[in-house]
């Protein structure tokens, strides 16, 4: 089986690479292992990956449709789109949202199209799909109304994958991923960076600015809860989605000051110290447009599962990734 992750340097997608090389398979409707033989990792810059013969690293531009046509070859299974430019840089720059988020996706779906196979095709979506004024709760039914170029982008992605699946082009699935909380590294153009930065930040000795009000709240997920969600994604029967191929996957509901009342109880009220609270009117908009609470029975229906606490959030990138400085 060749499998295709796409914004495959990226955190999510190295990680994504990793769970499924260790894991060496992928389960069908009958459930049958089907092992995986070659996954191929594209990004605009070289994925960093320990050694093994079963993987593809392919550097390229994902906006490109010659590039992609090469890319996606008769043999390719399942098709993991997780390239995207980030929300912030998605607001900022909306030529390249547009280019990245929109037209690539477009790029990737005629490409699948062309196999005449149908294969599995997880779309990376999020929460910002929603936005403007929301019910206090999010339901399978609730409409999108995305309040961000970056959330419309998602959107149109959603309805494409949607369409695409319903002609038999291809066998779509879509999460809409709540905000990943705690990222490792370093900030990025993403507006919701902050939400790692003042958890992380301050576990190294780091300072930390956090730009919205201690009341806002998030609707969040660890990475490996992710990771979890991707891998058991493609191996849900196609039958059991159905003819509405997103969902939104099951979060925790937690407002930045019960983060870090969380934080200073795990390391210490000592913590806090390193966080600063100066104000970005567009981040905070951006992110009270958000919906914060879910009720995602549908992907709960199909097996996915939440991290049980912000405190276990915390324990878990402790566990992953943190390292005595």
């Amino acid at each position: 089986m060749h499998l295709i992750i796409t914004g495959a340097a990226g955190m999510l997608g190295q990680r994504l690479a990793t769970a499924l090389l260790k894991r060496g398979y992928l389960t069908h409707s009958d459930n049958q292992k089907t092992e995986i033989t070659k996954l191929t990792l594209f990004d605009q810059v070289a994925a960093t990956m320990p050694a093994d013969p079963r993987l593809n690293i392919v550097v390229g531009d994902v906006t490109d449709p010659e590039t992609i046509r090469q890319l996606i070859t008769p043999d390719t299974a399942v098709v993991y789109h997780l390239a995207a430019i980030v929300s912030g840089e998605a607001e900022q720059d909306f030529d390249l949202g547009m280019q990245v988020n929109l037209a690539a996706t477009q790029i990737l779906l005629a490409a699948c199209r062309r196999l005449e196979t149908a294969p599995r095709f997880i779309f990376s979506s999020s929460i910002a799909v929603f936005g403007g004024e929301l019910p206090p709760v999010i339901e399978d039914g609730t409409a999108l109304t995305p309040q961000s170029s970056y959330g419309t982008q998602k959107a149109i992605g959603e309805l494409l994958v949607n369409d695409y699946s319903r002609k038999g082009f291809i066998d779509g699935r879509v999460l809409r991923l709540p905000t990943i909380v705690v990222r490792p590294g370093k900030p990025n153009k993403a507006t919701s960076t902050f939400a790692s930065s003042i958890i992380r930040e301050p576990l190294q000795g780091l300072p930390a600015n956090c730009p919205v009000t201690p009341e806002t709240r998030l609707w969040i997920m660890s990475p490996r809860q992710a990771i979890k969600s991707f891998i058991q994604a493609a191996e849900i029967p196609a039958a059991a989605w159905g003819e509405h191929r997103s969902v939104a996957l099951p979060g925790v509901s937690v407002s930045v000051q019960e983060m870090l009342t969380a934080l200073a109880e795990i390391a210490g009220p000592d913590v806090l110290e390193y966080i600063t609270w100066q104000a970005d009117p567009m981040i905070q908009r951006i992110v009270a447009s958000w919906p914060a609470d879910f009720a995602p029975y549908r992907a709960m229906q199909l097996g996915f599962t939440a991290d049980h606490s912000i405190q276990d959030i915390i324990r878990t990138f402790m566990e992953d990734e943190f390292t005595e400085r």
